[in-house]
């Protein structure tokens, strides 16, 4: 029901704002999950503390497209196919000319072979090379992942059952959604639809 819910206010968006697709960024995020569970696995980044980590694809603008859960264990790149996979179910398919904006974690052949085949551009920080992500539309994605984690369910996530995870993705980014289009569409109105004091 709630992921039926994000979409709902993905497509409201879509429809009153806009979404900018031209631009697509996509990365990892790990939280804790002290009590572990079906997606949880030993973090990489916590001492082997259990963990679970969030793959993310956003907008040019940083609205949440499609988010992937795994354990904290899992490389970065694999899940790349699939949170680009969920993303164009989501929308029914991404632009030819949509480029996909990567950390130097997804660099190599391979995934610039997958990226290929979905027919995506793509732009990826090379290993070795400074890339700060203000450089970069990577940034975006940065941006909405601090808001996933501020709703601290996701942060120090205590559920075990992957569907309940899964739950309090789209729950958070429902949340996130809505709360762009209220601050949007108010902008919007306070400079342009707002009727005149003299009329």
């Amino acid at each position: 029901m709630m992921e039926r819910l994000r979409r709902i206010c993905l497509e409201a968006y879509d429809r009153l704002i806009g979404l900018e697709l031209s631009e697509v960024a996509v990365d990892c995020c790990v939280s804790k999950a002290p009590r572990g569970g079906e997606k949880a696995g030993r973090s990489p980044v916590d001492r082997g503390k259990m963990g679970l980590k969030r793959s993310m694809a956003v907008d040019a603008k940083g609205i949440p497209l499609s988010t992937v859960s795994a354990p904290a264990n899992r490389h970065d790149s694999p899940l790349l196919v699939p949170t680009l996979e969920a993303t164009s179910e989501a929308l029914g398919g991404l632009p030819e000319q949509t480029s996909v904006h990567l950390d130097r974690g997804y660099d190599s052949l391979l995934t610039r072979e997958r990226l290929r085949e979905l027919g995506l551009g793509w732009e990826i920080s090379g290993k070795g090379k400074p890339a700060p992500y203000w450089a970069t539309y990577r940034w975006v994605v940065e941006r909405t992942s601090a808001w996933h984690n501020a709703h601290k369910k996701l942060v120090w996530c205590t559920e075990r059952v992957g569907r309940v995870i899964d739950f309090w993705v789209a729950f958070s980014e429902v949340v996130i959604i809505v709360r762009r289009l209220i601050r949007v569409g108010w902008m919007r109105y306070r400079w342009e639809g707002r009727p005149s004091r003299r009329s």
